[in-house]
Parts: structure tokens; sequence; C-alpha cells
């Protein structure tokens, strides 16, 4: 068995005063520099992601230059090839939905003169009619449907397009954040066998794995996880709508089941408020095409779901990537929206994966000086002795 590695101890005095300013400075320290911090933040995470790749190319003779590049090049189309399939999938979709819906609001049926969302809202008015609910729905929203031209959900489709193309434009601004990011990234692999030579000097690994091994496994681990957890809800979204649109309790919702099932496997990647966002655009759709029952049949997919989800898939596929208390998970993720918004909350769970295996690696090797019962600081104090009143006098007999 291997020696273990150096010891570093903690005197008490360190722990009181020092380890607290510690904690403050590098509060004010993220405070001022978050946008720096997330920049290299996100350009470690991908190059100890990528790290095992390089060393693999490099096991075939290729330099690690090269094989940086080549890394690098497959990595961008991956990333470039999956936004285009995604893109185009969610135009088409949303496209179709557009035009369903304009033709569910304009288009009148020529057996009884009422549009789509007409006849709904008169079976909405005689179920409540017929419960003694006296709300009158129908004049309300035919009123409100009839004051709607027959392009005007178009051009409310393409006020959509309009901003989307917007936000589009937006993003172009955050280009070269992204190029800072990769070059960070490059920069790390091309000096990676450097940093860990370093690292194994002032820390051995002493008989177990080094710290950027165990960086790059929990890494690993996290993100095999979070994909096979996108993969199986968002699955399970998109052939849940197919069968509710087959079964006629959601009509039409076979045709948008792809754009579901993506869009939920994508908003799956953002903790506790992803699962949520999730079910929206579906419950938007089954209000529209059946607004009785369809929102029903849709909350209750989602909510069974989530409840596999929570009970089955997480505790085992996210439980072993992370292995963290989930008051930590949600303090991190609220840390991450402070310093960064929505960006800080999505690198926030592999920061704190990569700080959970520095911690591990650390407390081998990292002894706290222990407080036993009753120990004192030793301060000086000046006290007066206590004052007693004079002891009487004693008669003679």
């Amino acid at each position: 068995m291997a020696a273990p590695g150096p010891t570093i101890q903690i005197p008490r005095w360190i722990q009181l005063v020092g380890l607290p300013v510690v904690a403050v400075l590098a509060y004010l320290l993220a405070s001022t520099l978050g946008h720096a911090l997330f920049l290299f933040l996100a350009g470690a995470v991908i190059a100890f992601l990528l790290n095992p790749l390089v060393r693999n190319l490099e096991r075939l003779r290729i330099r690690r230059g090269f094989a940086v590049a080549i890394v690098f090049v497959g990595f961008a189309a991956v990333v470039i090839l999956g936004l285009v399939v995604v893109t185009t999938v969610v135009v088409d979709q949303t496209g179709r939905a557009a035009d369903r819906i304009d033709a569910y609001v304009t288009e009148e049926d020529g057996r009884t003169g009422l549009t789509g969302a007409e006849e709904d809202v008169d079976r909405l008015q005689g179920w409540l009619d017929r419960r003694g609910i006296h709300v009158e729905v129908r004049e309300r929203v035919n009123d409100w449907i009839d004051s709607l031209g027959a392009g005007e959900i178009s051009g409310y489709s393409q006020d959509v397009f309009t901003f989307a193309r917007g936000a589009a434009i937006s993003i172009v601004v955050l280009l070269f954040s992204i190029v800072l990011i990769v070059v960070i990234a490059i920069y790390m692999l091309l000096d990676m066998p450097r940093l860990e030579g370093v690292i194994d000097r002032r820390f051995p690994p002493a008989g177990g794995p080094p710290l950027t091994l165990r960086i790059e496994r929990a890494l690993a681990g996290y993100v095999r996880g979070q994909i096979l957890l996108s993969t199986i809800i968002g699955t399970s979204a998109g052939v849940g709508m197919w069968i509710l649109g087959v079964t006629g309790l959601v009509p039409g919702a076979e045709r948008y089941a792809l754009l579901f099932g993506v869009w939920t496997a994508m908003i799956e990647v953002i903790p506790y408020i992803g699962p949520w966002l999730s079910a929206v655009p579906p419950t938007i759709y089954a209000l529209v095409v059946d607004p009785i029952w369809g929102a029903f049949w849709v909350a209750g997919l989602f909510v069974f779901i989530y409840q596999i989800e929570g009970h089955v898939v997480v505790p085992n596929v996210m439980a072993n990537a992370l292995r963290l208390h989930p008051l930590l998970v949600i303090f991190g993720l609220l840390a991450g929206g402070e310093l960064y918004g929505l960006p800080g909350v999505l690198l926030a769970l592999p920061t704190m994966a990569a700080g959970r295996a520095v911690w591990d690696f650390f407390k081998e090797r990292v002894e706290f000086e222990q407080w036993q019962e009753g120990d004192q600081l030793p301060l000086p104090l000046d006290v007066e002795a206590e004052q007693r009143p004079p002891p009487r006098a004693v008669s003679g007999g």
C-alpha cells in the first residue's frame, strides 16, 4: 500500500478567523469578477471534459497540438449539427402549430358555421350551465374571437418569428465570450500535462487517482447522467403526447410530439425549474384544441412523468454523479444565477461536481486541529480580585 501523501494541518485560530475571512474575500472576488470567473470556469469544464479524448489520441502517437485541434473541430461539428437539427425541427413544428391555431380560431365549419374555438366554447358553456355554474363564458370569448381578423393570428405568429430573429441577432453579442471560452479551453488543454505534473508533485496521488483525473471523472459522470436523464424524460414526454394525440384525448398532439419531446429534453438541463417550464407549451396547446379535457390529460401526463423522474430516474441516475445534499445543490444554483443569470445556473452543477471531486481529494490530506471540550482561546484578561467582606473580629472569652 502506498504511503499517504503530505498532510496539511489547519490550526484552530485559522479555523476561527482565517476561514471566514477567506469566505468573505471569495464572495467579494466572485461578485466583482463574475464575468471573468464564468469564462474561466466554462473553459475549464470544457477542457476537463475533452482532455480524455486528447489523451486517447496521444496514445495513437498524435502530437498533443494536433490532437487538441482534432477534438475541438469534432466537438464544434457535433454542436453545430445538433443546433441545426434542433432548429430545423423547432421551426418546422412551430410553423405547423401556428397554422393550426390560425385555422382553429378563424376557419368556420361549413355545416355549423362555427369555428373550432367557438364550438369548444359552446361545449364549455354547456358544461357550466348543466352544473349550475352561472358564468357567461360564451359571449366574452366569442366577442374576443370575433374581434380577431382572419390575418391577425398570422400577424401574431409573424411577430413571434420577428422576436425570435431579434433574439438570434442578440446572440451574436455573446460570440466574443464564446470565443474567449474556446481560447481558454484550448490553452488549458495544451498545458494540461504541465498542470497535472505540478499538482502531482505538490500533492501526490498516494495510491489513488490524481486530482485532475478525479475532476475528469466527476464531470464525465455528470454529463453522462444529464444526457441519460434528458433522453429518458424527453422520450417519455414525446411518446406520451403521441399517445394522447393518437387516442384523441388531445387532438393533433401526435403531429407535434417530436417538438414537445425535444423541448422537454432540452429544458431538462435546467435543474428544478426545467420540469415546470417543459410542461408549459404542451399545456397551452391542449388549452387551445380542447380547453375542457385536453389540459387535464397533459397535466396528468407530466405529473406522472416527473413523479417517476423524482422517485426513480433522478435518484438512480444523478445520485452518483453529484453526491451532494439537495440543499447544497439549491444554494449552488441560486449562487450561479445571482452571479451570471441562466448561464450561471447551467454551469453551477458541473462546477459543484468538480468541486466535490476536489474536496474528496483534499479531505484526505487536510487535518483540522480538534476542538476539545473545555478548550478556551488564550485571551489576556485583567480581572480584579473579588472583593470579600473583612472577617469579623472574634472577641475573647
